[in-house]
């Protein structure tokens, strides 16, 4: 099974706080409409910090700080094998503007269950919700 390999943002409100996470809702593909984190496919001679600062800026049109990394997750879709990096991560510069997604919402911990998730991104929905206050 092919792997692909692919970086998310969990962009928050303020690093140190967590209080509130941003989401986008998928724009394309089979997937179209389900929720996930912003970030995208990590290029040949790029770090995984590398690939999310130039996704984020090339989807969101916004310049981010990447934090921790949160984990990696591993999940088997019908035709490939994604493994996910992903990284805690703050708005520097820019206004999120969604040149890719269909909608975006800044969810809070109580929220974060009324968003339909792709599949791998539920995994880090669980491991993030606990960071959250």
């Amino acid at each position: 099974m092919k792997t692909i390999k692919v970086v998310a943002a969990v962009i928050c409100d303020s690093l140190q706080e967590k209080s509130r996470i941003f989401a986008t809702a998928r724009g394309y593909g089979d997937f179209k409409g389900k929720w996930e984190f912003p970030g995208g496919k990590v290029e040949p001679g790029e770090t995984p910090q590398q690939a999310l600062v130039r996704e984020i800026r090339e989807e969101l049109a916004t310049e981010i700080r990447v934090g921790d990394r949160i984990g990696t997750i591993e999940y088997d879709y019908p035709d490939f094998h994604l493994s996910m990096d992903c990284f805690w991560c703050e708005v520097i510069k820019g206004d999120l503007v969604l040149l890719e997604a269909l909608d975006a919402k800044w969810l809070t911990r109580d929220e974060l269950d009324r968003v339909e998730w792709l599949p791998a991104d539920l995994e880090i929905v669980k491991r993030i919700e606990k960071c959250m206050k």
